[in-house]
C-alpha cells in the first residue's frame, strides 16, 4: 500500500455490455475518468465494481424478479461473457481493486467491506449506474457501516433524469451523504 488510504473511490457497473445496451450510462464516463485520475494522484484506493451472474443461474433466486430478468435477458450480466468487463476508459490498474457483485449493493455478499477496512478507509466517494439501483444500494450499505460518503452527482446516471435528480437532491442528502460534482470534489482534495 502506498499513499493515502483513508479514502476510496468506488465506481459501479461501468461494464461494456451496460454501456452498449443503456445509452444513459455513457454520460458519466468523462467525469469518472477525471475522478479516477485524481484519486490515483492522491493515493486513494480505486475500487471498480461489476455485476456478474453465473450462467447456470445458481446465484439467482426465482424470488428475486429483477435479477431473474437480468439473468434471462441473455449474456449481458453473465460471468465470463465479456459484457461484464470494465470499460477500457476506466481499465483497472494493478493497484486497483475489482469487486464482483451479484446483487444491487456492492457490499451484498462481496469482500468490499473487508478490502476497505484493510486499507483503513473511512470515507468513500461513490459513482456509477444506475443512481436508483447500484449507487443507492451501495450508499445505504456504506452509511449503515459508518463510512463517510460522498456521491459524485455528475459521475452517476439513471435511465430517468428526474429519478437521478430526486435521489441527488432529496434522498441522498437526507440519508447523510454529501452530494457534489466531480469538480467540487476535486477542489476540496
Amino acid at each position: 500500500m502506498t499513499g493515502r488510504t483513508d479514502t476510496a473511490l468506488i465506481i459501479g457497473d461501468m461494464q461494456t455490455g451496460i454501456l452498449a445496451s443503456y445509452p444513459f450510462s455513457r454520460a458519466p464516463v468523462p467525469p469518472m475518468r477525471e475522478s479516477v485520475r485524481a484519486a490515483r494522484a492522491h493515493g486513494f484506493l480505486v475500487v471498480l465494481v461489476r455485476t456478474e451472474l453465473r450462467a447456470s443461474g445458481a446465484d439467482v433466486s426465482e424470488n428475486n424478479t429483477l435479477f431473474t430478468a437480468f439473468h434471462q435477458a441473455g449474456s449481458l450480466f453473465h460471468e465470463g461473457s465479456g459484457e461484464t468487463d470494465i470499460i477500457p476508459q476506466l481499465a483497472p490498474r494493478p493497484e486497483d481493486v475489482v469487486i464482483t457483485k451479484r446483487r444491487t449493493s456492492a457490499f451484498a455478499g462481496t469482500e468490499l467491506d473487508l478490502v476497505l477496512r484493510a486499507h483503513h478507509v473511512e470515507s468513500i466517494a461513490l459513482t456509477g449506474v444506475a443512481t436508483s439501483a447500484m449507487v443507492a444500494g451501495t450508499l445505504y450499505d456504506a452509511l449503515d457501516r459508518d463510512y463517510r460518503a460522498t456521491v459524485l452527482s455528475d459521475a452517476c446516471a439513471d435511465a430517468e433524469a428526474d429519478v437521478h435528480d430526486f435521489f441527488m437532491e432529496r434522498v441522498f442528502p437526507a440519508r447523510g451523504a454529501r452530494v457534489m460534482t466531480v469538480e467540487s470534489w476535486l477542489g476540496g482534495l
